[in-house]
């Protein structure tokens, strides 16, 4: 008999994570559900603890080659997923009890909204709330996709269940990206349904030090995420919104490149960004200014102040 939820859980040396994890899908009160586990070639620590737990039908274990993409390996669990819906959990990240069931009702009582998500609260290494940031923001239902863009609201990967249908509709994650798919998916999602927000911090999302990725690659591929939303949303309303957020998106590439030392990096992303940076000089100066203080010798920089306008040089 086929499960209602297909939770769908990427993993990649989380060894210290995963029971936690698993253990916040077994304590749902929801029960009704298939666990798809898509490993991204671990380690054999990671890869025993794994042998462990795989009873099909209702465990799932994938071993996939190491692509150190997290979408790669959702896409080999959603092409596993049967069920009515697809739920997403990480492997260092953590459900309440309650949270699948909360979802499905809400979401089998309010039938035009194909997708669903809760408030998140963060917690660290060992799942003892961050003080400082407990709870991040707000779920409001409906159509949300310009609170996504402009950061007014914030999803959380595993806070997210989505009618399989929809998902079938919309396309998977953008496998050419490394990080961000998960947004990316969002931003299409809220172009095309409303969606059903559960005001209260169900999911509890990990922070600790081994995340994946690069701040050169966070720029990189949420500027192509831009990009496309660019070719994809018709929106006249939006266009601006967007052609700014590239733009945004190229500066933040550029400093990140100068940051990183990679001058040729940094001077490329201008220059190629240049055809629709130009109309943003706030980002563009910024940049250029950035990628300055990075290569040119402090004395240098002393000198152009003092024998230019400050006007001109204020970003050097």
């Amino acid at each position: 008999m086929t499960a209602t939820v297909s939770i769908i859980m990427p993993t990649f040396n989380r060894v210290e994570y995963l029971p936690a994890a698993i253990a916040s899908v077994f304590a749902q009160t929801f029960s009704d559900w298939e666990l798809l586990i898509a490993d991204d070639g671990s380690d054999a620590d990671t890869r025993s603890y794994l042998q462990t737990l795989a009873a099909p039908p209702r465990i799932k274990v994938m071993w996939l080659p190491h692509s150190g993409k997290p979408s790669v390996a959702r896409n080999a669990a959603l092409r596993e997923a049967r069920g009515e819906y697809v739920a997403f959990l990480d492997s260092d990240d953590v459900w309440l009890p309650g949270k699948l069931e909360t979802q499905i009702v809400s979401l089998r009582f309010h039938a035009a909204r194909k997708w669903s998500y809760t408030r998140f609260a963060l917690v660290d290494a060992s799942g003892e709330p961050l003080t400082s940031r407990a709870h991040c923001g707000t779920a409001p239902s409906g159509w949300i996709l310009e609170k996504l863009l402009t950061g007014e609201t914030i999803i959380a990967l595993p806070s997210v269940v989505m009618s399989r249908s929809f998902l079938e509709q919309l396309g998977a994650f953008d496998e050419q990206l490394v990080m961000c798919e998960d947004d990316e998916l969002w931003f299409r999602a809220a172009a095309q349904s409303e969606i059903d927000g559960v005001d209260a911090p169900l999911t509890l999302i990990r922070r600790h030090q081994r995340h994946s990725g690069s701040d050169v690659i966070a720029w990189r591929d949420r500027r192509r995420v831009f990009e496309k939303l660019l070719c994809t949303v018709h929106d006249n309303r939006l266009d601006p919104l967007l052609r700014r957020l590239r733009a945004q998106m190229s500066a933040g590439l550029a400093r990140s490149h100068a940051a990183s030392g990679d001058f040729i990096g940094a001077l490329a992303t201008i220059l190629r960004s240049a055809p629709h940076l130009w109309r943003y000089p706030k980002d563009w100066l910024g940049a250029l200014g950035a990628t300055a203080r990075a290569f040119v010798p402090a004395n240098v920089r002393s000198l152009v102040r003092r024998y230019l306008p400050s006007h001109r040089v204020h970003n050097l």
